[in-house]
């Protein structure tokens, strides 16, 4: 963890009296050198801190004294500025010292504005995103024979750019989701609409988010077949990175890539065969649809309840308290909760003349208890068997219509016998029953390898019928018309021979 070691004193501008003049003068900076002014005198710094938004009276000593501090905690350099000319020694004065933000200067500053955007801005699942990330792939793909150098470090900078904003647009989605499943709003009517508004962006989400991961997936691979290390070499070479110091910047650069195009694969195509993130992701907000679902109907129970259960039992227990007979106090037992006699207590004696009706049953003879009520709740009721049903008349109708169907389908399939090769657009007009036959004819050639010959043969599964089908050699097409549209293809050379289905009906005795 060495490398996320922060130096003490590098946000320590960030907290004490003067914090907000510490952060302005690091904003000025931060201004000044995305105008590609690196250095600044103290006039210059004044002017850029009411640009800024500071308002408050400074004079030269306090903003001196703040810069000294600033410098102190390595956060500014002071330089002096010798490539002037001064005409008085007050000009001298105020003009000959510069001050610039040195690196760790740069890096606090940016770690406060990454830090108040984080906190500004909302966290999305954008499926926008991981289009883009295969739509960059893509790029890579095909520029990368022909594609210039700096057009795949441009395209390779996209893709890393994308990746990131993807990794954090989840990171902090998840953050604030686990927060909206701990809150407890007291606006009710605002908590629903907010969960409602979540569930509903989640299920959009998981719309087609499979089919995106395996394109992105299978796009890796190809680019890993391709070589990554080489688009990574030409990538560099695109980059044309200076080379300020004595240190050759390019194995740090390709190192970097490489760890990034590693987070990728994690995303979406582990290399040890582990389940990739983009699932976990899948599965977190499948489980957090299902999690706010709940959520909402414990809600939407609530709002129906005029009271909580406990609030129930408090007010019955107040009831007890106040009743004062024991009469009352078994009668407001037996309405509140039910528990009446045992349901044996209404079943009458095999001779009812035997035993008087005001017997205690504790006194009276016992009663047989059937074992259905004991396990259903209900009695045994004997009545009258039903009647059969008579399917006579259903078998008959069923196998009437069986032979009414078969009678129609040899029919197509004689109507389709070619009797020879003819081009499909010789069929013209046929019934849409018909034309549904051919198509199945068509489709079962079609499913098979053509031969040496490129002839296309099948036969259906009682080999009563055999469809052979060439291709058009003058790449024609054909309208077949049916009832119920044009249907528009190749015009194969076809034959249907159904020689079979007749010799199949002769021997079963033109059954």
């Amino acid at each position: 963890m060495d490398s996320f070691r922060v130096p003490p004193e590098m946000f320590r501008f960030t907290s004490g009296e003067r914090a907000g003049l510490y952060v302005a003068v690091l904003h000025a900076f931060g201004e000044a050198n995305e105008r590609l002014e690196t250095a600044l005198g103290i006039d210059d710094v004044r002017a850029r801190l009411r640009s800024v938004g500071w308002l408050d009276v400074l004079d030269d000593a306090d903003l001196t004294s703040a810069l000294d501090q600033l410098r102190g905690w390595n956060l500014v350099d002071v330089l002096q500025n010798n490539a002037e000319s001064y005409r008085t020694a007050g000009e001298y004065e105020r003009r000959n010292l510069q001050y610039s933000l040195t690196r760790h200067g740069e890096a606090a500053f940016a770690g406060v504005v990454h830090a108040m955007s984080l906190l500004a801005s909302t966290g999305a699942l954008q499926t926008a995103v991981l289009d883009a990330i295969s739509d960059r792939l893509g790029d890579l793909i095909r520029e990368f024979d022909s594609g210039p150098d700096r057009r795949l470090y441009s395209t390779l900078t996209e893709l890393e750019g994308h990746l990131e904003a993807l990794r954090g647009n989840t990171k902090q989605f998840n953050g604030e989701l686990q927060r909206l499943l701990r809150a407890d709003s007291a606006d009710l009517a605002t908590f629903h609409d907010v969960k409602a508004a979540t569930v509903s962006y989640l299920q959009e989400f998981l719309t087609n988010l499979d089919h995106r991961s395996h394109a992105i997936a299978t796009r890796i691979q190809t680019i890993e077949d391709l070589g990554i290390g080489l688009l990574q070499q030409r990538a560099l070479l695109g980059a044309d990175l200076p080379q300020l110091t004595g240190t050759d910047p390019g194995p740090a650069w390709i190192a970097r890539r490489r760890a990034r195009w590693e987070g990728l694969r994690s995303w979406f195509l582990p290399a040890d065969g582990s389940a990739a993130r983009v699932e976990q992701l899948h599965l977190v907000a499948r489980r957090a649809i299902i999690t706010l679902l709940q959520v909402l109907d414990r809600i939407t129970e609530s709002r129906r309840r005029a009271s909580s259960a406990v609030a129930d039992f408090r007010e019955l227990a107040r009831w007890f308290s106040v009743v004062p007979a024991q009469d009352d106090l078994h009668r407001l037992w037996s309405t509140m909760f039910g528990l009446s006699s045992s349901r044996h207590a209404h079943l009458a004696q095999p001779d009812p003349e035997l035993v008087s009706s005001s017997t205690p049953w504790w006194q009276a003879p016992a009663v047989e208890v059937s074992p259905l009520l004991r396990t259903a709740g209900r009695t045994e009721r004997f009545s009258r068997t039903g009647r059969v049903r008579d399917v006579a008349r259903l078998k008959a109708d069923r196998a009437a219509r069986a032979v009414e169907e078969r009678a129609q389908l040899e029919a197509a399939w004689n109507m389709l016998d070619t009797g020879g090769a003819i081009r499909l657009s010789a069929f013209g007009s046929l019934d849409h029953g018909v034309f549904e036959r051919l198509l199945e004819l068509l489709g079962r050639a079609l499913a098979n390898a053509p031969d040496t010959t490129g002839v296309r043969r099948s036969t259906t599964s009682d080999a009563s019928i055999e469809v052979v089908l060439r291709q058009p050699v003058d790449r024609a097409t054909c309208s077949l018309r049916t009832p119920r549209g044009v249907f528009k293809g190749p015009d194969y050379e076809v034959e249907i021979r159904t020689s079979g289905l007749r010799q199949a009906r002769r021997t079963s005795g033109g059954r």
